[in-house]
């Protein structure tokens, strides 16, 4: 007989850790139906028929977030043969807030109190006879991170899954408990036996969810009324106040706290990380050591040697050389004699498009690394609280600042950080958002516009951030205004776990599933474009015939060049070459300098552009060319980052909002700046101008529009009251 666990429990409980401890390499990673929460499942270790589902971290089973959403719906609507609730010892009064919910399903439970080292080394105690007693389920000591008790609790989860033994539930007070019976008695004979605890609980709290799940909704409004006068409260907040008198009863009789009013080393070390003064000095020297390994030296120089060497002419390795990738097949192909085109298709399209998506792993998997050991040790949990209360001013949730960071260097990995935030609009809105922090490879576009139309001025670059950073803020703000993204505001309910070491397994497993869904999912999108691409420059009418061209003015790119040319025209660069330029930007922002090197007829050309500089000054003003750098910085990323932006979204529709909304704020914006420009400076009124007050009549108006929520500020108090109690 198969059987299902789910393993549940709150963020930072180490549920991840058990998980892979529980299943080793067993694991297949994909979504939870129609959304983007990352759903988990592994097989049992020494058990065939035996899987385990991790559901997402979550506080609570009430539906504050997505992830609460998705594992109640599982836990409700799949009815797996046992719940495996992870809890940290050191936590365990707002961790058994979940327990006393997941046992009112009517699904077994075995309780596995987690981090049992760090306990026993702050001397508390934990009576776990009396525990397993009091919840009325089978109650194991665990590490996680040390392997210890886990195959004992694996085996007993198993044994209550197969035994299927309800949970004992707890009770509430008498008078609640009578309200519960009479509920109870509505439903009876429309819900089954095991679950009308649970629901009869969630229809006292008014849940909306639960109701609309139901067939046959029965009226209840005249019993919670009556509760809701007698005991002076609203119902959500009596069955909170229930359950935490009851986990204090727990609490009371089952754990002795040895340093009651101690601080801990993670108080102490949080004393001076999360100081007001400190905490921001502290967190910007980690990020440039960070950056500095990932992007300026190890990083770089693996991705140099991947990009010079494998992919280059040829490969040197511990004095070695031998040929390249490129000139490897290419010899090969000349020896086979095969024709001039599939020559191109294969050297210039596919080991092209696939050294340009293996150029960028390697500093992906050092900054995953980091991210990794930051995220596991618990420093990452840190810096979103303390970026929160800036970040939450403009719409944004303060998880949003790490992407947008790791975006400097790479937008792929910053758009893969964003799944670190639970809140699904924050989520969106910042995939959306992070690329418009200057990359990496927009810094040669910056250093063309500057040397060629500025003399090299030292404000163009800090200038190309500002702009990044100022699109960011004034999209969250317009966007948190608009109904997609619009609601009631989710409660931030920060988790600050204890500072430990993670174990290297982890770290690396972790970095590991990160960069192979990014070779996976975007390298496919990138590998087939870089092959259009290749068609489009390589081929067209030349001589009256079809076929491969000699000159760039004869592609089908440059006929396609020309028909969206007067697209960018009130931009003020309208001519075919920028045009071409841009969309070519769009498998790699680096391409943008090269395309011009090539259509301005440079063999070769440096990283900046040196070569085409004089070219470029005679066909741009300073104001157009200001307004080509804008639209290319703030404008939809290259293809590896749209990849990762459909990966992250997991939805078509998301995918074409997203980045549909870049290119449409960066032609708004550039427009803008070269119109308004033209008017300050020279003082030339045309029709684009009379467009660009209306867009930023338009800008004005959605950035002081009132929120839809501010007439009325619903706050779930049943969340108000948990963060009250993390307060104490």
């Amino acid at each position: 007989m198969s059987v299902k666990i789910a393993l549940a429990g709150n963020p930072n409980s180490g549920k991840t850790t058990l998980f892979n401890a529980l299943t080793g390499s067993n694991q297949f990673v994909g979504n939870w139906p129609g959304v983007t929460v990352e759903k988990k499942e592994g097989k049992l270790r020494g058990y065939k028929d035996v899987t385990i589902t991790d559901l997402p971290g979550i506080y609570s089973l009430s539906p504050y977030t997505l992830e609460e959403v998705v594992a109640r719906n599982y836990l409700v609507n799949e009815r797996p043969d046992v719940i495996l609730n992870i809890i940290d010892g050191t936590n365990i009064e707002r961790n058994l807030y979940l327990t006393t919910q997941l046992a009112e399903l009517g699904i077994p439970v075995v309780v596995a109190v987690n981090m049992m080292d760090a306990v026993n080394k702050s001397g508390d105690e934990i009576d776990f006879h009396a525990l397993k007693k009091t919840l009325g389920c089978e109650v194991t000591a665990i590490s996680a991170l040390k392997g210890t008790g886990i195959k004992e609790t694996a085996e007993k989860a198993v044994s209550e899954a197969r035994r299927k033994s309800f949970t004992a539930v707890h009770k509430f007070s008498d008078e609640i408990e009578a309200v519960i019976d009479e509920i109870t008695a509505q439903i009876d004979g429309k819900i089954p036996e095991e679950q009308k605890r649970f629901y009869a609980v969630k229809l006292f709290e008014r849940d909306e969810k639960i109701l609309n799940s139901m067939t046959d909704i029965p009226d209840v409004s005249d019993i919670i009324a009556s509760a809701e006068e007698s005991m002076g409260d609203d119902s959500e907040s009596i069955i909170t106040n229930e359950r935490y008198n009851y986990i204090a009863s727990i609490i009371s009789s089952c754990c002795k706290k040895k340093n009651k009013n101690k601080l801990t080393v993670s108080d102490k070390i949080d004393k001076i990380v999360t100081n007001r003064w400190l905490a921001l000095p502290i967190f910007a020297a980690v990020m440039v050591i960070v950056y500095y390994v990932s992007v300026t030296t190890i990083g770089t120089w693996a991705t140099d040697w991947v990009n010079d060497c494998l992919f280059g002419d040829e490969i040197n390795f511990f004095g070695a050389s031998l040929p390249g990738i490129p000139a490897l097949i290419g010899g090969a192909l000349e020896a086979l004699g095969t024709a001039e085109w599939l020559n191109g298709l294969i050297i210039d399209g596919i080991v092209a498009g696939v050294g340009a998506v293996l150029g960028f792993v390697p500093q992906m998997l050092v900054l995953f690394i980091f991210l990794a050991f930051l995220e596991a040790c618990g420093y990452m949990a840190r810096i979103a609280f303390i970026m929160d209360r800036i970040f939450r001013k403009f719409g944004l949730s303060g998880k949003s600042f790490i992407p947008m960071l790791i975006g400097t260097g790479c937008g792929v990995p910053g758009i893969m950080a964003s799944r670190t935030i639970e809140n699904d609009r924050d989520r969106k809105m910042t995939i959306m958002t992070t690329t418009f922090i200057p990359c990496g490879a927009k810094l040669p576009i910056i250093a063309l516009i500057a040397g060629a139309l500025f003399n090299g001025a030292w404000w163009v670059a800090p200038s190309a951030y500002f702009v990044g950073i100022g699109a960011i803020i004034v999209s969250g703000i317009m966007l948190k205004k608009t109904r997609m993204f619009s609601g009631d505001p989710a409660p931030f309910v920060m988790e600050l776990p204890a500072y430990h070491m993670p174990t290297v397994g982890n770290v690396l497993r972790s970095m590991w599933e990160r960069g192979w869904s990014f070779i996976k999912k975007a390298g496919t999108i990138i590998l087939l474009s870089t092959i259009v691409l290749w068609f489009l420059q390589g081929f067209g009418v030349e001589n009256g015939s079809f076929g491969m061209v000699e000159d760039l003015n004869n592609s089908i790119l440059a006929v396609i060049g020309g028909i969206i040319a007067p697209i960018f025209a009130p931009l003020g660069w309208g001519d075919w070459r920028s045009a071409v330029a841009t969309v070519t930007g769009l498998i790699a922002k680096e391409n943008v300098v090269g395309t011009f090197g090539i259509l301005y007829g440079f063999a070769e050309i440096a990283e900046d552009g040196a070569e085409v500089w004089g070219t470029l000054a005679l066909n741009y003003t300073a104001l157009s060319a200001y307004s080509f750098l804008i639209f290319n910085l703030l404008c939809a990323p290259c293809f590896a980052a749209m990849g990762a932006i459909k990966r992250e979204m997991n939805n078509a529709k998301w995918t074409c909002f997203a980045i549909g909304y870049q290119c449409v704020f960066a032609y708004a914006v550039a427009m803008c700046v070269y119109q308004f420009g033209n008017l300050f400076t020279a003082g030339a009124f045309r029709i684009g101008t009379v467009f660009a007050v209306l867009v930023l009549i338009a800008f004005i108006y959605l950035l002081l529009r009132p929120y839809k929520e501010s007439k009325m500020l619903k706050i779930k108090s049943k969340s108000l009251q948990i963060q009250r109690r993390y307060e104490k």
